[in-house]
């Protein structure tokens, strides 16, 4: 099955639905706030990346419904496919909570996790397009550069929560510093949920 030159359309479905994520990711990461409307700009801006996201999973969805036959498990594409998307929803509801505080005092800690995010959305991508080429094993490096960057980014949560708390004094900021802080923690979780998915695809199937 994975000997055919014929591009799968689930293949490139999952392809378009991590090119989605990538832009969305970079995007966030080369945004500048300074101001409370450029925030409200950006917070637009990454929900219309969500909403794209969206439609790409409907209709990865209505390709499983409609087909007999798949290239891999149903369930394992859809599983891939929500586990990418949940990257983006991620990104967006962080960027609507920096909105719903009126926050725009983004630290290098912030700047590090969202560096690191954009990448592994890079490296899924990559992987994506190996996916289209039938190079499963050739999947794997991505998903080890991905669970790398979330070991990073484990390593800023430590050191921004440890630096929080030691520092901050007003109580108010300290809510809203650390709710950020966790949300971009759970982000990089769910790039590495990608990665472990990834992982066990190339062990079913390669």
């Amino acid at each position: 099955m994975f000997n055919s030159k014929k591009p799968d359309p689930f293949f490139e479905g999952l392809l378009n639905i991590a090119k989605n994520v990538q832009q969305g990711a970079n995007y966030a990461k080369e945004s500048t706030i300074t101001t409370v409307s450029e925030l409200k700009q950006i917070q637009i801006k990454m929900k219309s990346y969500e909403t794209a996201g969206d439609k790409l999973i409907h209709e990865l969805i209505v390709k499983l419904n409609d087909s007999f036959m798949t290239p891999i498990e149903r369930e394992d594409i859809l599983s891939l496919a929500i586990k990418l998307d949940d990257i983006l929803d991620g990104i967006e509801n962080t960027i609507a909570h920096f909105e719903m505080y009126s926050f725009t005092e983004v630290n290098q800690y912030m700047r590090d996790f969202v560096d690191y995010i954009a990448k592994s959305s890079d490296e899924a991508v990559k992987a994506m397009e190996l996916l289209n080429k039938k190079d499963l094993i050739g999947m794997r490096q991505h998903a080890i550069l991905i669970k790398d960057y979330e070991r990073e980014c484990d390593e800023i949560f430590r050191k921004s929560i440890t630096e929080l708390f030691q520092i901050e004094k007003d109580p108010i900021r300290l809510i809203i510093f650390k709710d950020l802080y966790e949300q971009l923690e759970e982000i990089a979780d769910y790039c590495q949920n990608v990665a472990n998915t990834i992982e066990s695809i190339i062990m079913r199937n390669a």
